[in-house]
């Protein structure tokens, strides 16, 4: 797939997430997935498959996450993602880095920015 592709399928699946459709954001994600949780806390690690993501984005959910994307830099199978994060009524700016396949799979999900958030909504 084109980086423009990429950039599209990163667009669709973070206005699915926002709008709580949690199987429309899923539709480009590789089985296979590998789901980077920053910061230190008990969901610190790296997630594999669409079921240990899925369970995560549950519980952050339940906890009133949400993320607003700001700009979406594509280049070759990366897009870079600009975003405001939100979490227990307080807001960080982050950097997401998603890694797609040649079908268009998002493969890698790693964010820097915010971690300090889910520090405090998961302590360890």
């Amino acid at each position: 797939m084109s980086a423009e592709d990429n950039k599209q399928a990163a667009k669709d699946g973070y206005a699915a997430f926002s709008a709580g459709d949690a199987e429309q954001a899923m539709a480009n994600i590789s089985d296979s997935i590998e789901w980077v949780v920053g910061g230190d806390n008990a969901a610190t690690g790296t997630l594999h498959g669409k079921q240990e993501v899925g369970d995560f984005w549950a519980q952050i959910g339940e906890k009133g996450f949400q993320t607003s994307p700001r700009e979406f830099i594509a280049e070759g199978d990366t897009v870079t993602v600009h975003t405001t994060v939100s979490l227990g009524g307080d807001q960080r700016d982050a950097v997401d880095v998603l890694t797609y396949d040649d079908d268009g799979q998002l493969l890698k999900f790693e964010t820097s920015g915010g971690e300090d958030l889910i520090d405090k909504a998961f302590p360890r």
